[in-house]
């Protein structure tokens, strides 16, 4: 009777061992990265920065949850588990990497503009249209636009920013038909349909959340090329490694930093979240300092880390991991070139 039983009970435990490693779970789990060297993603004048040391952007992978990693992500303090909604906040998969993919467009660009202005070098920025970062199921337009198009015209009216845009729009009546034009893989096309009653209210629209899409024209010429990291996270580091760039690249006098934070026109440092995660991967790849947010958010440790200061977070993780590491905390740009300047 034993033997009867000795392949089946074997299928039950092989099929769970996979459901365990395979069958997806409404949750992410959300865990350190890497760390990036900037100098591999940016040119200026077609040429790296190949000095010694460098600026590091770090990352935090996310991964959907099965139940062995749903465990084991329950039992380790460099892991959390996060809902769906509060990671797609409500968008679909692809909706949410377009979004991640702008922003780190968006933040390239300023921090190319801090980074220039700072330095003294020509920057200008160039208006390109509307940036579709989703389209309504309702929109008229859907099945022609597609996310990551630019909206360059409608009826033939150009526009200089989003506001613009809308402020058109919202002249014209529910169910009236507009022709746009809009760039789709580099080529223009053009789409004619009917505005539908947005979402909630009784303006009319053309079923699709949108962005100013601009791009940057500067002197000397910079390229910077990121494919497979999205997020606006990475605005601090960029902004310091392409100024020293600019200036020489003695800032830095061999050393290996890293840090994490949102830049502004203004070069005001914001705030992110996985820091606690980000501390772990620079410490991992050597870092010998971090650049921290110092915002004025709370201190209740009580609270989700993403909702505490960044900066405090971050020492703490740094101390808990045994770090080396100095954690610096900084508002504005300026903060971090006052400290690399010492």
């Amino acid at each position: 009777m034993r033997k009867r039983w000795r392949y089946p009970v074997f299928l039950i435990v092989l099929l769970g061992l996979v459901a365990g490693l395979f069958w997806p779970l409404p949750d992410y789990i959300e865990s350190p990265g890497t760390a990036e060297r900037i100098s591999r993603f940016v040119t200026i004048n077609q040429q790296h920065d190949r000095r010694q040391g460098g600026y590091y952007l770090m990352t935090v992978a996310l991964q959907q949850a099965h139940p062995i990693t749903w465990v084991i992500a329950h039992l380790r303090s460099d892991m959390t588990v996060l809902k769906q909604a509060d990671v797609l906040g409500g968008t679909t998969s692809q909706e949410y990497d377009r979004l991640e993919h702008y922003e780190m467009l968006s933040s390239e660009n300023d921090a190319i503009q801090v980074a220039y202005r700072k330095a003294g070098k020509q920057v200008q920025r160039q208006y390109l249209g509307i940036y579709v970062l989703s389209i309504l199921k309702r929109s008229k337009f859907k099945g022609q636009l597609a996310l990551g198009d630019t909206v360059t015209a409608v009826n033939q009216q150009h526009f200089k920013t989003a506001k613009g845009f809308m402020t058109y729009i919202q002249q014209q009546k529910v169910g009236q038909k507009v022709t746009i034009t809009y760039l789709h893989h580099h080529q223009t096309k053009h789409a004619t349909a009917a505005l539908i009653r947005l979402p909630g209210t009784k303006k009319p629209g053309l079923g699709i959340t949108l962005t100013d899409h601009n791009t940057i024209k500067t002197d000397p010429k910079i390229k910077v090329n990121v494919n497979r990291i999205g997020g606006p996270s990475g605005g601090l580091m960029f902004t310091t490694a392409i100024y020293d760039q600019l200036t020489g690249g003695h800032l830095r006098a061999g050393r290996k930093i890293a840090g994490t934070g949102t830049i502004d026109l203004n070069g005001k440092v914001g705030a992110i979240g996985g820091i606690d995660k980000k501390v772990i991967a620079a410490n991992r790849a050597g870092a010998t300092i971090f650049f921290a947010p110092n915002t004025p958010r709370t201190q209740n440790r009580k609270l989700p880390l993403d909702e505490q200061n960044n900066y405090q977070v971050a020492k703490r993780t740094a101390k808990r991991i045994h770090s080396h590491m100095k954690v610096i905390p900084v508002k504005t740009f300026d903060d971090v070139l006052t400290y690399l300047k010492k």
